[in-house]
């Protein structure tokens, strides 16, 4: 975007396209010749019916096409990135006295988890926003209704008196205390710009920590004393609690920012806050976040109806305190602003390791992907680091007549009391207020998929909306990755699952958003929805050119064969390609291993996993279900990833198939050297590629296999789970070998 400086309409946000587009371009297109001869060699050599690997020949080509096919919709995500910078000085020079409110949505699902004090730590970062306490205010969601959470919440009502005014007073970045404290050394002397004198500090820190000896000692007991619940009135809403999945709606406004008693320790207003715990009934479907989001959304807006609306898990903190104003330069643009429904900030992890062992980081879909998707209309909605306009939540259409003007909305002024209000807040939170309404379908976040925010980014999007990706200057939020394997896969899984249900859905990118939304963006849509089937190709491949090495039999060109050249050069530029993407974003070469490692684990065991589970899903034969992944590990499971340790840990049918590759692998390519297939005359001129094949995928088990047969340590790879592969590789290699 363009302005002169002297104009009334100066932009608040830049648009720049990405550099090296027209040499992308061209590399892309040479990629695909090579691809294509590729297909090209397998239709002209297709064996004739009475040779070895006639079929397989088949499986191959099909396999060749889906991964070339697949190629081709990455590239929708590389062709056209854009980057973003706001101008937050002329946001505060035009606007400062006329800021909308902005209502904080924070959730959080099970104590257990995801611990009280990380999600306390969230809240505390996000009441401290450089923004005037007045026109904010924060919700917490307990979708577990726990009086724990809820003691926690009290806690930190209590020490942001003096937390809030800490901040802003000595400009204090990251905002959440255990971060802030972590950042800084016990012995820091004097105001060195980021950090405050001594002695403040230490005044500080021994508040926080005092609040967290108490939460802490409260979450190990597992209960709330008799004492404790004697200090505040909020505590009698659990006399009638049964259990998580039954109880009345319960509903405490811990902070009115509308009385005027409501102050920090130097008389500054606070921001209102507030502690959820949506009615849950055993009949009553609850439909995970989306239904708890959907509760915040009514609730905030008979108490504070803020015009925008962040949402947060309750794991990632907020790192930058100018968050909110640079959501609202673009919001709040005049030329541009009117078209934008909701800006998307990365997902950035504050655990990654050097090497990222478990690709955690989501480097490239955050740095490169969500770029390229914001070129063609905006980014995913994915969850959280999410600012939205509360119309579009609504359910609002898109309109160029119709432009909605940021302002706080009028709240309608309290004739009761704050007990009474609170009272009668509670029938919007519960279990029957949605029946027979559009919440869930029209209004709100979409029900009955296990990605209901990409889901509901997707339907905005298709009423005309677009959204913006914010990836500069300090990171907006930082949360916490999977720390094992388990957790890994399973993550993938869910996310996979969800992306393969929406494209069988009645929402499908593929039929549904064509024609609302661009080419690009539809392309890229279809991308992640077609992780879960990305398993089929990716297992043929990894299994079958195996196999047939171990009998001798070339499945690929001779090394001097002309054909031999587009398969080369296929390999070789993807993965020269994307080490220098990964690189470039701030990886480092082993990391990219890793990413691969990663990469070839998630295709064979969690997209598989919801794939089939899709399916039977779609067929009736089973149900969605949400999983929370966990925020916390012990302390040998931590040292071990602190070191890139991979963690295999608890027996899984996950790790049943990929240990059984890994020694399929490793068996045929022994197998081919005991044979002396390796070593015959001209073995390496026919079956060279697929020594390769078989090499590179021993190669990357390395992790694999030492936690097979050389760990000791408790993050081993289960015996069960050992023994079982091992006689189903051996089965298959014995099997195969019988049959040719």
């Amino acid at each position: 975007m363009k302005g002169k400086e002297g104009s009334n309409h100066v932009p608040l946000f830049e648009t720049r396209k990405g550099k090296g587009r027209v040499m992308h371009r061209l590399f892309a297109v040479s990629v695909f010749v090579g691809i294509c001869l590729i297909w090209a060699y397998r239709v002209i050599h297709i064996p004739s019916r009475n040779e070895n690997g006639r079929w397989v020949w088949f499986g191959l080509l099909a396999a060749e096409l889906w991964f070339g096919l697949y190629w081709i919709l990455t590239q929708a995500l590389r062709w056209n990135q854009v980057y973003r910078s706001t101008f937050k000085d002329r946001l505060s020079q035009r606007y400062e006295k006329e800021l909308p409110g902005v209502d904080i949505f924070v959730c959080t699902a099970d104590p257990q988890i995801e611990p009280p004090m990380m999600v306390m730590n969230t809240v505390l970062s996000v009441m401290s926003y450089d923004y005037p306490t007045e026109k904010f205010s924060v919700y917490l969601s307990d979708d577990a209704g726990s009086d724990l959470t809820f003691y926690a919440l009290m806690e930190a009502s209590h020490f942001s008196k003096h937390w809030i005014p800490f901040c802003k007073k000595f400009k204090v970045e990251p905002r959440s205390p255990a971060a802030y404290f972590s950042s800084i050394s016990d012995d820091s002397h004097g105001d060195d710009g980021n950090h405050s004198p001594s002695k403040d500090q230490a005044a500080v820190k021994k508040l926080y920590e005092e609040m967290e000896s108490r939460i802490q000692a409260a979450t190990r007991l597992g209960r709330i004393s008799e004492e404790i619940k004697m200090t505040h009135k909020g505590f009698s809403q659990w006399d009638s609690y049964s259990s998580r999945q039954d109880h009345d709606t319960i509903l405490q406004i811990l902070i009115d920012g509308k009385d005027p008693l409501a102050i920090d320790i130097v008389g500054c207003t606070l921001p209102t806050l507030v502690y959820l715990a949506r009615e849950k009934r055993p009949q009553h479907p609850h439909n995970f976040k989306a239904g708890a989001m959907n509760s915040l959304i009514r609730v905030s807006s008979k108490i504070s109806n803020g015009p925008v609306i962040l949402n947060v898990d309750c794991d990632m903190y907020s790192n930058n305190p100018q968050s909110v104003r640079d959501a609202l330069c673009f919001f709040m643009d005049e030329e541009k602003g009117h078209e934008i429904a909701f800006v998307q900030f990365p997902q950035n992890f504050g655990n990654v390791t050097t090497n990222d062992i478990y690709g955690g980081s989501l480097r490239i879909i955050r740095d490169v992907e969500f770029h390229g998707l914001d070129g063609y209309g905006g980014p995913l909605y994915i969850g959280t680091g999410c600012f939205h306009r509360r119309e579009t939540l609504l359910g609002r259409e898109f309109s160029k007549e119709n432009k909605i003007v940021l302002k706080s909305e009028n709240v309608t002024k309290r004739e009761e009391n704050v007990l009474e209000f609170e009272e009668n807040l509670k029938s919007l939170a519960n279990c029957s207020h949605e029946k027979n309404t559009q919440w869930g379908n029209e209004m709100g976040l979409k029900y009955g998929c296990p990605v209901e925010d990409v889901i509901t980014g997707l339907s905005i999007q298709c009423k005309g909306w677009k959204s913006v990706y914010f990836n500069s200057g300090r990171t907006g939020f930082l949360g916490v990755t999977t720390t094992t394997l388990p957790q890994t896969l399973v993550q993938h899984k869910r996310w996979s699952e969800g992306q393969f249900h929406i494209l069988l859905s009645k929402y499908s990118p593929a039929w549904y958003a064509n024609g609302r939304i661009s080419s690009g963006l539809q392309l890229g849509y279809c991308c992640y929805s077609l992780w879960a089937p990305n398993c089929l190709a990716t297992l043929f491949y990894s299994i079958v050119p195996s196999l047939y090495l171990l009998h001798g039999i070339p499945l690929f060109p001779q090394f001097t064969s002309l054909w031999f050249a587009p398969f080369v050069y296929v390999m070789f530029a993807k993965y020269t390609y994307s080490l220098a993407e990964f690189l470039s974003s701030g990886g480092t070469i082993h990391g990219w291993w890793n990413d691969q490692r990663i990469w070839l684990y998630k295709r064979t065991s969690s997209y598989l996993f919801a794939f089939v589970d899709t399916l039977l899903n779609s067929l009736g034969f089973s149900k969605s279900a949400f999983v929370i992944s966990a925020k916390v590990s012990d302390q040998d499971v931590s040292e071990r990833y602190e070191k890139e340790m991979m963690e295999f840990g608890d027996s899984s049918s996950m790790f049943t198939i990929l240990a059984t590759l890994a020694f399929l692998n490793l068996f045929s390519l022994i197998g081919a050297i005991l044979k002396k297939v390796v070593a015959t005359d001209g073995a390496i001129d026919t079956m060279l590629l697929q020594i390769l094949l078989c090499g590179i995928l021993v190669l990357i088990n390395w992790p694999m296999y030492q936690g097979l047969f050389f760990r000791k340590d408790n993050g081993k790879m289960p015996s069960s789970s050992t023994v079982k592969s091992l006689v189903f590789a051996l089965s298959v290699c014995t099997c195969f070998t019988f049959l040719y």
